[in-house]
């Protein structure tokens, strides 16, 4: 288990556990994201361009909110793997598509800079962030938050990794509180989805 946490009144990365990186499963649909809506915003992509028989904005939706494989796989071709490297290394971010790894602070990181306004435009920044509310799966971070705070996250599932990556808002403080864990496919996942509501409730409690 890897855990990174960002307290946004100062920006210092605090990590525990784990600092490598994992598989990063479908958390890192939130870079892609990300990298396509920066193209769009340097003009070299649309969010009305026809993609697999809709338009690319649908696309990220449903690989956001609904965690949507297939849209995942038309945006990542649609980008390219190596514009998608560049885009990730503007970013601080050593990242290859092929492998799709990430270490819980690359994606805090990721995380805390969506929410500052400093990924992409306001306009893109609170689309993407829409997104990530109310998703098809909130059993891990959002199961343990109470509803009086803002959770913006993105869970990822593959095989013996469960990860969520989440943005906590009350008021004006704000946290950005990742954890990936790896472990035994089936019969950990209950275990390890304890620990992260505990982990979360923690986290939650500073906020308040």
């Amino acid at each position: 288990m890897g855990v990174a946490l960002i307290d946004m009144a100062d920006g210092h990365t605090y990590e525990y556990g784990a600092r490598t990186k994992f598989v990063a499963a479908s958390t890192a649909k939130i870079l892609v994201a990300a990298a396509y809506y920066h193209l769009v915003e340097s003009g070299s992509a649309s969010l009305t361009a026809p993609l697999g028989g809709y338009v690319a904005s649908f696309q990220i939706r449903q690989m956001v909110q609904y965690s949507n494989n297939e849209s995942w796989a038309l945006l990542r071709d649609a980008i390219g793997y190596q514009r998608l490297r560049e885009y990730a290394a503007s970013i601080g971010i050593n990242y290859d598509p092929a492998v799709n790894l990430l270490s819980p602070a690359e994606m805090a990181g990721l995380l805390n800079l969506l929410y500052a306004g400093q990924l992409i435009n306001k306009q893109h920044t609170a689309e993407l962030l829409s997104f990530m509310q109310h998703t098809n799966y909130e059993s891990l971070i959002p199961a343990a938050v109470p509803p009086d705070i803002s959770v913006f996250h993105k869970y990822g599932w593959l095989n013996g990794n469960l990860h969520d990556a989440s943005i906590l808002v009350q008021g004006d403080r704000s946290f950005v509180f990742v954890i990936y864990t790896l472990g035994n496919y089936a019969n950990g996942l209950p275990a390890r989805t304890q620990v992260i509501h505990e982990l979360t409730r923690i986290v939650v409690s500073a906020l308040k």
